[in-house]
């Protein structure tokens, strides 16, 4: 179950690393400009992905009590959701970014490439958007196969749509935006087809009907998982406005970074959404008690996925490194702050299943709490850096206390048996 989630996450975080790959080899800028742009664009992406998860939360818990025509009407409600709210945050955002982004990034010439990568990027979000919605329900009834498919086709057309953009017709930063949103588009029309051809429409309830009352439950869950993945985000933005005020070198090397670190996030997040998912049936199921086990059974899993990646990454750190730019003084640069990312995967691995396991007990206002009390402290040691002089590395140190934090509020919450007050 978990396979088919992690290549659906893969899309968008391959889009994110074809991207580095390729505009590493056009400068240090458009490198570094990618990331701030990149994270840019993931935050408003993860008002969409937190509504996603929430609208997963309520599919599984009627999957789990097979009630299966109501996964169905609140699938419709969620898409539909999802659908227009693409479009609003669209315009909003091609209207504000630039005036919001003047304003925090000092350089000027990573400002404009920022700019010119959004002005793009942004109409992304109008295939995005529903393609979650796709994706949570499929999740929801636990049939994932089909995101396999629509993993490929993104990666298939990401790479080659990049490449001719980036260098065959000289769009640079610009040509990186476009391919990412077309292969978006590619991923939302495979899913699309297999929903149609594939899901029984009559057992599952979907017919075009607009609820307000399903609206507004999967919206008051929703809601909190929305500003959560948004202030997790916004608190990474503000880690990145850190490292360009170090300057464009260690902005750039912090990209790739960030880049590789992704391909371990893809694996860390597929598990915990199908925790998500598999505590919310299991509890729609009345078994409460198997909560605990099945966290430690997936925590096991990530690690033995995980564990030989990190030692391979370690043996073939420059080399990783070496693919996205060809200074050898950022490839130096770049080697301990790559370690300490590396490492920080044994953190967030059960930190990310055990607080997935209380969002699919529904306590996705509780999970919200977490995130505010865990950013207050993580923004309060980013200006204790800030004031001292450290290294880049120590920066990235920081991920250690997020994730850690994360995890032991998750665990608490769990232990006190708190996955009783629910009110789905």
């Amino acid at each position: 179950m978990a396979f088919p989630v992690m290549m659906s996450i893969l899309i968008e975080q391959l889009i994110n690393i074809t991207d580095a790959l390729f505009l590493g080899h056009v400068g240090d800028v458009e490198l570094g400009a990618s990331a701030l742009a990149g994270i840019w664009f993931w935050a408003i992406y993860m008002l969409g992905l937190g509504f996603s998860m929430g609208l997963q939360v309520v599919i599984g818990r009627r999957n789990g009590e097979q009630r299966y025509e109501e996964t169905g009407k609140a699938f419709i409600q969620g898409l539909f959701f999802l659908s227009i709210f693409a479009v609003t945050v669209c315009l909003v955002s091609k209207a504000l970014s630039p005036i919001l982004l003047k304003h925090l990034i000092i350089s000027e010439d990573i400002y404009h490439a920022v700019i010119r990568y959004l002005d793009w990027r942004m109409w992304g979000l109008l295939f995005s958007f529903p393609f979650l919605a796709l994706r949570s329900f499929l999740v929801g009834i636990t049939k994932t196969k089909a995101l396999n498919v629509a993993a490929f086709m993104a990666v298939l057309v990401n790479i080659p749509t990049n490449w001719i953009l980036i260098f065959g017709f000289d769009m640079g930063i610009s040509g990186a935006a476009i391919a990412s949103s077309f292969a978006e588009l590619c991923s939302l029309a495979i899913l699309s087809v297999y929903m149609y051809r594939h899901i029984d429409k009559k057992a599952y309830g979907l017919y075009w009907r607009i609820d307000v009352k399903i609206l507004k439950e999967v919206f008051s869950v929703s809601i909190w998982s929305m500003l959560q993945f948004f202030t997790s985000v916004a608190a990474w933005f503000v880690f990145f406005l850190a490292i360009e005020r170090l300057g464009e070198t260690e902005l750039a090397v912090s990209n790739i970074v960030r880049s590789v670190s992704t391909l371990f996030a893809v694996i860390v997040n597929a598990l915990s959404a199908v925790t998500g998912s598999l505590v919310s049936n299991l509890i729609g199921a009345g078994e409460r008690e198997a909560v605990f086990p099945l966290c430690r059974r997936i925590t096991r899993l990530g690690y033995a996925i995980g564990i030989p990646l990190i030692i391979l990454a370690l043996l073939f750190h420059r080399f990783a490194i070496g693919a996205y730019t060809d200074s050898p003084d950022i490839v130096q640069a770049a080697c301990l702050p790559f370690a300490v990312m590396l490492f920080d995967y044994f953190l967030a691995l059960p930190s990310y299943v055990y607080l997935n396991a209380v969002v699919g007990t529904g306590a996705t206002r509780a999970v919200f709490v977490f995130h505010v009390t865990t950013i207050i402290v993580y923004l309060l040691g980013l200006w204790g850096l800030s004031r001292c002089n450290v290294t880049l590395a120590t920066y990235w140190l920081m991920e250690y206390l997020f994730v850690t934090l994360l995890g032991i509020q998750s665990i608490f919450y769990l232990k006190n048996d708190r996955t009783k007050n629910t009110n789905l």
